[in-house]
C-alpha cells in the first residue's frame, strides 16, 4: 500500500538548490553558504542579488559592471511603460505587478532565449525594474510624478526615493537596504516553487516569474506583514494584552507569528526588530514598535509563537513612509532577486516538476444517457 501524501508537501524535498538554505532549529538562514546575520547590515541588496543569480559576493569591479547593468536594466519598455496609467486605475497593486511583469516580458530583448547569458541578462533587468514598476504604479494612483531613476543612488535609495517624494536619510537606505537582503531567499516557499514548476516546462523567465507573483498574491504567502499593520492600527494602544488574548481565546490567527520552518526566532526578524524600535525612536513616535514588542510577549506567553519575517516588517515598512498596500510588492522587489536565481537554477540542470496525487473521488462509475441522470 502506498504511503500517504504529506499534506502541502511539508518536509518533502522538491529539488535540489545551492541558493539558500535553513537551520529550522537553531533559527539560522543562509544564502549560498553566507550566514543572514552576516550579510545583513554589512552587505547591500545590490551584492546580494548578484550572490544569488553569480553565485559569488563581487569584487569592486563585478560589483560596478553588475550596478551598470542595473541601471541599463531600469528602461522600460514602450508597452508596459504606456499601460501603467490604465492598469493602475483598474488593479490592486498585486494584481497590477503580475500584469506588468507580463507586459515587461513582452519587451524584453532576451524573451526568446533560455540560455544562460540570456537568463542572467533578464534577472538583472527584472531585478531593476521590479522596484520602478511598484513606485510607477503608485505614482499613477496617485497622480503624483516621480523623479525618474538617479543612476548614482542604490536600489533602496532610489525606491524610497520615489514612494516617499522626499530624499531619504543616509540610515533609512541603509534600513530598507538591509530589509531587501532579508527577504531576498528563503529556500522552497510557495512562490520559489510555483516559479520553479513554471521554469520546468522550459518556460521563459517572465513566465515563471508571473507564477511566483500570482502566488505571492495570495494571503496565505503574501499580505502577512500588511495584515500585521491593519491589526495594529486597529487596536488601542492601551489595550494590546486584552484584545490579542480576546483574539486567541476566540481562535482567532495572529498574523506575523509562527513559521513553517523555524522551531524558534526568525533570524530575520531579529534583525527588523531592532531596526522598528531605532525607526520608532527616531520618528519621535515609537507607539507601533512599542504596541509590536508587546504583542509579541503575549503571544509568545500565551501560545509560545516566535515573530517571523512579517511581524516587524510591517512597522519597518511604516515607519519609512511606504504605503500600507504596497507591503507586499515591496517584498517581490527583494525577492525578484531569489526568483530569479532560482529559474536560472532550474534551467541550467532541469527536469519536469512533476508529483504525483492520491485519488479520493468515486470509482467504477457507470455511464448513463443524459435523459436517464
Amino acid at each position: 500500500m502506498a504511503d500517504k501524501p504529506t499534506k502541502g508537501l511539508a518536509d518533502v524535498v522538491a529539488a535540489s538548490t545551492a541558493l539558500s538554505d535553513i537551520d529550522g532549529k537553531a533559527g539560522r538562514l543562509f544564502y549560498r553558504g553566507y550566514d543572514i546575520h552576516d550579510l545583513a547590515g554589512r552587505t547591500t541588496f545590490e551584492e546580494t542579488a548578484h550572490l544569488l543569480q553569480h553565485g559569488s559576493l563581487p569584487s569592486r569591479d563585478q560589483l560596478a559592471a553588475y550596478g551598470a547593468e542595473l541601471v541599463r536594466g531600469r528602461t522600460l519598455g514602450g508597452l508596459v511603460a504606456s499601460n501603467i496609467p490604465e492598469i493602475a486605475a483598474k488593479q490592486e497593486p498585486m494584481e497590477a505587478l503580475r500584469t506588468l511583469v507580463s507586459l515587461a516580458g513582452a519587451d524584453d530583448a532576451d524573451k526568446d532565449s533560455n540560455a544562460a547569458d540570456a537568463n542572467l541578462r533578464k534577472a538583472a533587468r527584472l531585478t531593476a525594474q521590479q522596484p520602478l514598476l511598484v513606485a510607477l504604479y503608485h505614482a499613477a494612483r496617485t497622480g503624483a510624478t516621480i523623479p525618474d531613476p538617479d543612476p548614482e543612488l542604490s536600489i533602496a535609495a532610489n525606491f524610497l526615493l520615489q514612494i516617499t517624494g522626499r530624499t531619504p536619510s543616509q540610515r533609512e537606505v541603509e534600513i530598507f537596504d538591509t530589509c531587501l537582503v532579508l527577504h531576498a531567499d528563503h529556500t522552497m516557499n510557495a512562490s520559489t516553487f510555483a516559479a520553479r514548476v513554471c521554469a520546468a516546462t522550459l518556460s521563459d523567465m517572465h513566465s515563471a516569474i508571473v507564477a511566483a507573483i500570482g502566488t505571492l498574491k495570495g494571503p496565505l504567502h503574501g499580505g502577512a506583514n500588511e495584515q500585521v499593520m491593519r491589526t495594529l492600527e486597529a487596536i488601542d494602544p492601551s489595550g494590546v494584552a486584552q484584545t490579542v488574548r480576546d483574539k486567541l481565546a476566540a481562535g482567532e490567527k495572529i498574523m506575523g507569528f509562527g513559521h513553517r520552518v523555524y522551531k524558534t526566532e526568525d533570524p530575520r526578524a531579529t534583525h527588523l526588530r531592532k531596526m522598528s524600535r531605532e525607526l520608532g525612536e527616531a520618528s519621535g513616535d515609537d507607539t507601533y514598535y512599542r504596541m509590536s514588542k508587546e504583542m509579541e510577549e503575549v503571544v509568545f506567553a500565551e501560545k509560545g509563537l516566535y515573530p517571523n519575517v512579517d511581524f516587524y516588517a510591517a512597522t519597518v515598512y511604516h515607519y519609512l513612509g511606504i504605503p500600507t498596500d504596497l507591503f507586499t510588492p515591496v517584498f517581490s522587489v527583494s525577492r525578484m532577486s531569489g526568483w530569479t536565481a532560482h529559474v536560472i537554477e532550474q534551467h541550467a540542470d532541469n527536469r519536469l516538476i512533476r508529483p504525483d496525487s492520491e485519488y479520493i473521488g468515486e470509482r467504477d462509475q457507470k455511464w448513463k444517457p443524459i435523459d436517464e441522470r
